[in-house]
């Protein structure tokens, strides 16, 4: 399978761990294809107690027509976060963290330009723990359907990791393809290779189910 090509000079792993490349983001939140995505965001953020991240404007917006959908995001997603690694403000394969690298290494492996995709999470707020409670799965399901009527074209959501792929069930009559993957973390790498090997392939299979490519945005 031939590679896609980069589209964006910023399009490399961990390039969110550069201030500027942070900021060039950020300048790109106005574009068309985010404007519903970002008032989904700040509906969200009315939640107390949670930082909610944005969704990473380098992706297909509200063009994606497959989700991947993490289990809850990571404190690298926290502007909050400051010192040696500040944290980024955004959901993306950028980030500067060893989970955001492979998953940006496995979407370019598996032959998936970024325009036919949105990263986001089931639990979309860090509240300053990758713990997940029911509560939390609970509502990450309403959320998700929710998130849904954003993308009219959509046809698949991978579920990424253990956590996420509790909500699959919830998802059975939406008429998508549903894929469940495992999570690309390091502790996933070293504990389980056979289901970090299996990633590629799944990603891969979300490709295939699309009925008609969208055409690349420049």
């Amino acid at each position: 399978m031939m590679l896609p090509t980069l589209l964006h000079p910023d399009d490399y792993p961990r390039s969110l761990g550069d201030r500027a490349v942070q900021e060039r983001r950020q300048a790109m939140l106005d574009a068309p294809h985010m404007r519903a995505l970002r008032e989904h965001v700040t509906h969200l953020r009315r939640r107390p107690g949670v930082e909610v991240p944005e969704f990473d404007p380098l992706d297909g917006g509200d063009r994606a027509q497959i989700l991947f959908l993490f289990e809850k995001p990571g404190p690298m997603t926290s502007e909050g976060r400051t010192g040696r690694r500040a944290g980024s403000g955004f959901i993306s394969r950028n980030n500067d963290d060893a989970t955001a690298a492979a998953t940006w290494h496995f979407m370019r492996d598996a032959g998936i330009p970024r325009v036919w995709t949105a990263t986001w999470n089931v639990i979309p707020w860090w509240n300053g723990t990758v713990q997940v409670t029911p509560q939390e799965l609970r509502e990450g399901l309403d959320g998700t359907h929710a998130l849904l009527r954003l993308f009219p074209d959509l046809q698949a959501i991978v579920l990424v990791g253990k956590k996420a792929s509790r909500i699959a069930s919830g998802l059975a009559g939406t008429g998508l393809t549903i894929i469940e993957s495992a999570h690309p973390s390091p502790r996933v790498r070293a504990a389980f290779p056979v289901r970090w090997n299996a990633i590629g392939a799944q990603w891969r299979s979300a490709a295939a189910a699309l009925t008609a490519m969208p055409p690349s945005r420049s």
